[in-house]
């Protein structure tokens, strides 16, 4: 009995050590799921109603620190559903950006403004970059029109089985500006309880810190409870874009996949714009240079047809005309003989004195034994 005595009190207390150990140990991790649900991004407004013209302020808690944000007054939305139509329902021109503190807080005034679509009308909050987060609060638009959401249907959910993949290639076209197009392509599960009938996906493409576009695309068929189906959606961007974009797909208010693409550069773009920028000046000076040589006035005789260049009739025709002696003329006229080419032009102070009296008209050049030149000697 003593043995039993004295052994009790040893077994409580290693009972009592094992469950403070059980304890302690479980601890951590309800802290962490306390303090999971407490940091979950929230959103609260200064006013649940207000007018366009006004403005509100927006503050979150529980968010990421240093975290880009976009703010958005969206139509055909409440909290439980999300924003149906994507922000093709938001004011998107209206949105206002705001970065978190360091404890994943912000506030910031967002201008009041109506959405495309009737409410009921929420401000959405979502993150740009990194993973994705999102809340809503109520907003009641004054004087927008309201209209009540489409019913949901049945209990059907999607459910992305397989990796997504952008199937098809760029075509000579696209290297010259025209819209780089694919088709995104995923095979889908309904885990739900009913059947889902031509559903409608949105798919969306974004480039850079900008969030995505949504359009809406639906697939024709019928997905039964436990069965898969592959879904294939053309995505097209616009003309001339380039750089590294982000496909997302979404149904039901939840992004179920996204799928990276890159797109070239349209080089041909370019080379065509060099091409302009060497061919438009070369036609201009081309053109620029044929009208001045019509309008520039011509010179008389046609001297304008050549450079400073004369033909050799018109050089001898302004060459001045020698005259003959008489004395010359008269022995040409008595010598009925033929004349050598050097006689007949040879000219007259050349030719050899025949006679060293000759009289006034001799027909060699004077010389200084003259008598003139004596006289003067």
């Amino acid at each position: 009995m003593n043995r039993r005595h004295r052994c009790g009190p040893r077994l409580w207390a290693a009972a009592l050590v094992l469950v403070t150990a059980l304890g302690l140990a479980a601890l951590p991790q309800l802290t962490a799921s306390a303090a999971s649900a407490a940091e979950r991004p929230a959103v609260t407004l200064s006013k649940s109603q207000a007018g366009t013209g006004g403005s509100i302020t927006v503050s979150g808690s529980g968010w990421r620190s240093k975290t880009l944000l976009m703010m958005l007054i969206c139509g055909q939305s409440e909290p439980g559903r999300g924003v149906i139509g994507g922000t093709n329902s938001c004011a998107n021109a209206d949105g206002r950006a705001v970065t978190t503190g360091d404890k994943g807080t912000f506030s910031k005034k967002l201008p009041v403004a109506e959405p495309p679509v009737p409410c009921p009308c929420v401000v959405h909050v979502a993150t740009v970059t990194g993973d994705k987060a999102q809340a809503d609060a109520v907003l009641k638009v004054a004087g927008h029109p309201v209209k009540a959401l489409p019913a949901q249907s049945g209990g059907g959910k999607l459910s992305v089985l397989t990796d997504t993949r952008l199937d098809g290639s760029s075509g000579v076209l696209t290297w010259f500006g025209a819209p780089a197009s694919r088709t995104f392509v995923f095979t889908v599960g309904n885990v739900g309880s009913a059947p889902l009938k031509d559903p409608v996906f949105q798919v969306g493409t974004s480039h850079g810190v900008f969030a995505p576009q949504w359009e809406d695309q639906q697939w024709r068929g019928t997905i039964a409870p436990g069965r898969k189906a592959q879904i294939k959606l053309p995505v097209e961007l616009t003309s001339g874009a380039h750089g590294n974009y982000l496909v997302s797909l979404k149904f039901g208010g939840k992004v179920l996949a996204e799928q990276p693409w890159g797109v070239g550069r349209p080089w041909g773009v370019t080379l065509f714009w060099i091409l302009l920028c060497v061919v438009v000046p070369a036609a201009v000076f081309r053109i620029g240079m044929a009208v001045v040589e019509r309008v520039r006035p011509r010179r008389s005789g046609g001297a304008g047809r050549h450079r400073g260049g004369l033909r050799l009739s018109e050089v001898t025709a302004r060459l001045p005309r020698l005259t003959l002696p008489e004395s010359s003329r008269r022995s040409t006229d008595t010598d009925p003989g033929p004349t050598t080419a050097s006689t007949s032009t040879a000219l007259p102070w050349f030719t050899p004195d025949t006679d060293p009296g000759a009289p006034a008209g001799q027909l060699s050049a004077p010389s200084d034994n003259s008598p003139t030149t004596k006289g003067n000697t």
